[in-house]
């Protein structure tokens, strides 16, 4: 099975990230998925940032959550990426869903509830990826294992990944039995363990890493057997897996 190209928070190494831009090079760039960050503004609509304040993507500092959408989208969030781009916006997620729904690729939704707990944030997503009818294309990530719990309570039939970034005793069995999700989402380092994509198998759960930047790291991954590898630039690592084609 082909190692599949999932693009962390779009083509970020190339575009601003979580922008419209971004995905939609992402998908020029042959990823398989886009992988993205979901808050809610201060009015309750769903936003794709990774941080819970806007400064360093913005250089203005203030809180997603004390932000309307209206003010969020006044932001400039091509900070990091000055050069080659104009005034990108924060996105919502229904846009980020309606400009995907035709390309094909997958979705990782990676809801951002370890440092705020947005009320009903949940609830919310699922109903937008009802209504948008991307079900089949979505699997769910969170560093807030509650939320994924969560997630299952509302829906058992979705797809989620288990994110961690200190290394777990026992990650595998904790994933399945106590979290209930399909995936593992590890950082890279934890590739350390020679063993650990064959303990994930062993358990039933596929493995996405992130994020895999190097080629040397990426060509890892894939002799490793992962099933995805999360990544700044989707080009390059598309370009290695034909290698592994």
């Amino acid at each position: 099975m082909a190692v599949q190209v999932w693009a962390h928070r779009g083509a970020s190494g190339y575009a601003p990230e979580n922008t419209l831009e971004s995905f939609a090079l992402a998908a020029e760039q042959g990823a398989d998925a886009i992988e993205l960050d979901v808050q809610l503004s201060r009015d309750g609509e769903l936003v794709v940032i990774h941080d819970e304040t806007t400064d360093r993507v913005s250089g203005n500092k203030a809180w997603v959550k004390d932000l309307t959408l209206r003010e969020l989208k006044e932001l400039n969030v091509s900070l990091p990426h000055p050069v080659g781009f104009g005034k990108t916006e924060i996105p919502t997620l229904r846009e980020v869903y309606e400009l995907i729904r035709p390309t094909g690729l997958n979705i990782n939704v990676e809801i951002k509830s370890s440092i705020i707990w947005y009320p009903q944030i949940e609830e919310k997503v699922l109903e937008l990826t009802a209504q948008t009818g991307m079900e089949e294309r979505v699997i769910y990530s969170s560093f807030n294992h509650y939320s994924l719990v969560k997630l299952k309570d509302l829906n058992p039939s979705v797809k989620t990944g288990l994110l961690y970034e200190d290394v777990l005793i026992g990650a595998a069995p904790y994933a399945r039995d106590t979290v209930g999700v399909e995936a593992l989402h590890p950082a890279l380092y934890h590739l350390q363990d020679p063993d650990f994509v064959r303990t994930a198998h062993e358990y039933g759960l596929e493995t996405h890493v992130w994020t895999v930047n190097e080629p040397e790291h990426l060509r890892m991954c894939m002799e490793m057997g992962v099933e995805a590898v999360i990544t700044n630039y989707p080009d390059r690592a598309r370009q290695i897996a034909g290698e592994f084609a």
